[in-house]
């Protein structure tokens, strides 16, 4: 049953990111644009991630940030919303998530999947796949998601050893209807933000 489920799963993140992919190409055209008036370089940004298995995939987000904000101000991490290296576009993209919509791609590739736990990058919380103890490797035997259960349950208040243990509950728990419910929760809230910087 839980195989039929996650071939569902497979089959139904596919027929709805291209049908996403076609209704929103407009709206992407005109984000792109903006974000490259608002501040010189690529609309997109690609960053490693550690996706199923240990897989080390890139990320496609729209570009929030200034080019090259991992060697200015913190450094690595945002560690509030004002951060000056945030551009005016995209503190909008960022408290409506619509950075996050080129993510379909990762997901029409097979990196991805609409729900999942969240790819880390590749050094941090832990220096890569094999930095992850056993049970926390559990998170990775399921596609990573634009969303997940973590995000639900604890926003961005969780550490990442909290955000490890819901993950592999959601792992050993996955079912459609979990899915569904996920996305539900997800669609109400409508906020989700990365805390590391963009390269």
């Amino acid at each position: 049953m839980r195989n039929i489920q996650l071939f569902i799963k497979v089959c139904f993140d596919c027929i709805v990111c291209i049908v996403m992919g076609i209704i929103l190409l407009p709206f992407m055209i005109v984000i792109s644009i903006a974000i490259c008036l608002d501040s010189k370089g690529n609309p997109f940004f690609l960053q490693e991630r550690i996706g199923k298995k240990g897989k080390v995939f890139k990320i496609i987000k729209f570009r929030t940030m200034v080019c090259n904000s991992e060697n200015k101000g913190d450094g690595l991490f945002i560690k509030e919303e004002s951060d000056s290296r945030i551009t005016k576009v995209g503190k909008f993209l960022r408290r409506t998530s619509l950075d996050e919509i080129p993510q379909i791609f990762n997901i029409l590739k097979g990196d991805m999947s609409i729900v999942g736990p969240r790819p880390p990058v590749t050094y941090h919380p832990y220096e890569g796949y094999e930095g992850y103890s056993d049970f926390a490797k559990q998170r990775f035997d399921m596609r990573p998601g634009i969303t997940g259960l973590a995000q639900i349950k604890k926003r961005n208040s969780a550490t990442w050893d909290e955000r490890i243990v819901i993950d592999v509950e959601y792992v050993q728990n996955f079912s459609l209807w979990l899915d569904m419910k996920i996305m539900i929760g997800t669609v109400a809230s409508m906020k989700y933000e990365e805390k590391y910087v963009e390269k």
